[in-house]
């Protein structure tokens, strides 16, 4: 094994002893509760962060934050905020980037997690040790001070791996013919309404992004047009005066049938959205829940307005402006691509991650079917809410390494049942056959899921 010294120079060194402790990758919200629950079991670890502060995606203005200045959350506080850290009073139903990140800086310090993070260190490679059971970590130290960014890398052997370097940092841009002579961005890459004013801007994709950054262009750029390829439920962030998600969490509560939920919320956009095809908006081509949810009131407010065009997808690129499907150009002079992240992996061969198409497959999307000292914690897309189940998600974790050292019968039985890989987490919902929905869950069903799971490893 080599490893590079601080002047730069290859050395031949033996990785550095750490199979007492687990690596956990990343610091944002996963790589937070994963550190959190460990410390809970007794379990040593280390934690590597790249950057130079915790909270991931939503350390605004990162090079690998896909947040912009204007961004809440789109689901509500309660079925957001970690199962045992509640959110401010006074923090709004939907709070802003900088009071998140406020959030995960005072989770930290509450559980002495803060000590143990190593910024400025990015994990460059991950692979396992040939019948030792144990994990070779190669991470790269980063000088930032000379704004130069040199480093130094050494090698680490871990007894475990907890993988919680998200999923929505690396662009998916689709390919289209022909070709555009205007500016083009990835919504990751948005940060800022400086880059829309008085431009002829089009949005492509209708995620929570792309419909925030549409309704946002509405004021700022000279024409918006937004590009879907089928027709989405707009939903309210509020209902009853009520924010929507809990409405919806308390009807699954009650136990109330998929129909009667889907009615419910069939009203509830008539009466607070209405029929958006008279504006040109295709109606949807699918029953409610079965897309990722877009909780979003301005865009509909906008669109009925005219301040954004709905226009199907791009037929093709074309110079100065862009042809539809429905065969009309339009004049454009920014394109925006709100059009999602591929799930990636940089610092590990796919081979050992049980990849099926474009994503792991791993039991409640945690546990490696194939490895018992493997986890990714955060791989999920629920319809609501986050940190909480990646909380259950870090608990369920934590209990599992703490039972195969002193319940080692009831891991196996856990681990037998793991080797399964990913099911199906959209309860009686069937989602869309879509990329955007690989790792989509229903908030309420999987969360149960995981906490019968911590459950039954308990010690």
């Amino acid at each position: 094994m080599t490893s590079t010294t601080p002047a730069g120079q290859m050395s031949s060194t033996a990785p550095l002893d750490c199979t007492a402790k687990y690596c956990i990758i990343g610091a944002g919200s996963s790589g937070l509760t994963a550190a959190k629950n460990l410390k809970q079991q007794g379990i040593a670890y280390d934690i590597f962060e790249r950057e130079d502060g915790i909270g991931g995606n939503w350390y605004y203005g990162r090079p690998n934050s896909s947040v912009y200045r204007s961004i809440h959350l789109i689901s509500s506080k309660p079925l957001t905020e970690y199962t045992d850290f509640p959110m401010p009073a006074d923090y709004p139903d939907y709070p802003s980037h900088e009071q998140v990140l406020a959030y995960f800086n005072a989770y930290a310090r509450h559980f002495a997690i803060e000590r143990d993070i190593q910024l400025n260190t990015e994990v460059t490679r991950v692979e396992p040790v040939e019948d030792v059971r144990l994990w070779d970590v190669t991470v790269r130290r980063l000088d930032r001070s000379d704004g130069v960014g040199g480093s130094a890398t050494e090698t680490r052997r871990y007894r475990g791996v907890i993988i919680c370097n998200g999923h929505n940092w690396c662009p998916k841009i689709p390919a289209y013919p022909g070709a555009f002579a205007g500016r083009t961005l990835h919504s990751s890459e948005y940060k800022t309404p400086d880059a829309l004013e008085g431009r002829r801007v089009l949005v492509v994709g209708a995620g929570n992004s792309g419909c925030d950054i549409a309704a946002e262009s509405a004021t700022h750029a000279a024409k918006t047009f937004l590009s879907t390829r089928r027709g989405y439920w707009y939903m309210p962030k509020y209902f009853f005066g009520r924010p929507v998600d809990q409405v919806g969490e308390r009807l699954l509560r009650l136990g109330v049938p998929l129909a009667v939920r889907r009615l419910i919320g069939r009203v509830t956009y008539g009466l607070a959205v209405g029929d958006l095809s008279r504006y040109g908006v295709k109606k949807p081509d699918h029953k409610l829940f079965e897309t990722h949810p877009i909780v979003n009131a301005q865009l509909p407010y906008y669109i009925a307005h005219g301040a954004v065009i709905h226009k199907p997808d791009i037929a093709r690129l074309d110079g100065d402006g862009v042809i539809f499907t429905d065969g009309t150009r339009e004049a454009i002079d920014l394109i925006v691509y709100a059009t999602g992240f591929r799930i990636v992996f940089p610092f590990m061969d796919t081979a050992h991650l049980s990849w099926r198409r474009d994503y792991p497959s791993f039991y409640l999307n945690v546990f490696s079917p194939r490895y018992d000292n493997l986890f990714i914690v955060g791989l999920i897309q629920p319809d609501s809410g986050q940190w909480g189940l990646e909380d259950w998600q870090a608990k369920a974790v934590a209990r599992f390494i703490h039972a195969q050292e002193r319940a080692p019968r009831k891991a196996k039985r856990f681990a037998a049942r793991k080797r399964v890989g990913q099911e199906h987490f959209g309860g009686r919902i069937k989602y869309k056959e879509s990329t955007r929905h690989y790792v989509e869950v229903e908030n309420y069903s999987y969360r149960r899921r995981l906490e019968r799971a911590a459950a039954e490893l308990a010690v």
